[in-house]
């Protein structure tokens, strides 16, 4: 008989899936903020929050929400080489797919986007963009400044914050959005709705205050990291409810469950 922990493990699986995302105060706070900074006439904007904050299923959510509305494409993954993105980005802006070995000139793309003015907005998300090297940052800088093309920018915020730091970005930057890691009054909500989306009322209930409290104290509020533990708890939970029943409370998930997940992650130390 399969455990009855196995769905709430599942439910806990690092996803930037659009059926995953879940409203929270905060969220719907910067989605909002998100679509009213691309209604501006901006040219580029900023995204950006640690690594677990939500940046990604953000930038998704608003794609799936406005792809019927405006001209706008998600770059998910960050292209390895300059040569790719611009074949990527000839065929948004063109329309039309290139021919293989073709080499795309940057200056006609350019001269290209600036006739497309007042004609089309398209608007670029490009996630991960802490990939992106020094000079191809520029580069999308200057195809922006033709102001054909707006781009959505998400990159993670470092220790340093070297990238944003840059007086050539930072200066072209009109909007800057950041995302934080959870209150434990979202990450509570956030953790039971998770729950309840899968019909899984039992185990959401039980989850008590003091367990998100701990839960919270661990993974500082991080998403990412929240979603680590979950999953690393419900996994010892399936253990115990297949082979030692009977030292599981069902009631309620015990502390020292929720202390060995975060043993097991590193988050907590003997």
């Amino acid at each position: 008989m399969t455990s009855r922990y196995v769905a709430a493990k599942n439910v806990f699986i690092d996803s930037i899936d659009i059926d995953d995302y879940i409203e929270l105060n905060s969220s719907m706070t910067a989605y909002q903020q998100l679509q009213h900074s691309m209604d501006k006439p901006l040219k580029m904007i900023l995204l950006f929050g640690r690594p677990g904050t939500g940046k990604s299923i953000l930038l998704n959510r608003i794609h799936e929400k406005l792809k019927h509305q405006k001209e706008i494409y998600y770059f998910d993954t960050p292209s390895p080489t300059e040569k790719e993105f611009f074949y990527k980005l000839f065929k948004v802006l063109t329309q039309k797919e290139l021919p293989n070995n073709t080499e795309v000139n940057f200056t006609a793309l350019v001269e290209f986007c600036k006739k497309l003015r007042g004609k089309r907005e398209i608007i670029i998300l490009l996630d991960e963009a802490q990939m992106y090297d020094a000079d191809m940052m520029e580069k999308i800088r200057l195809l922006s400044d033709t102001r054909a093309v707006k781009f959505v920018v998400s990159l993670h915020k470092t220790e340093d914050e070297d990238l944003i730091a840059k007086a050539h970005f930072q200066s072209r930057i009109w909007e800057v959005i950041e995302l934080k890691n959870a209150s434990r009054d979202d990450q509570t909500a956030y953790v039971h709705k998770k729950l309840l989306k899968k019909n899984l009322f039992e185990i959401a209930n039980s989850i008590k205050v003091k367990d998100m409290k701990l839960i919270h104290q661990v993974t500082e509020g991080n998403y990412r990291e929240c979603n680590k533990l979950m999953f690393t708890i419900f996994e010892i939970c399936e253990y115990y409810d297949k082979n030692e029943p009977g030292k599981l409370n069902y009631t309620h998930i015990p502390k020292k469950i929720i202390e060995m997940a975060a043993l097991k992650l590193g988050h907590l130390h003997v």
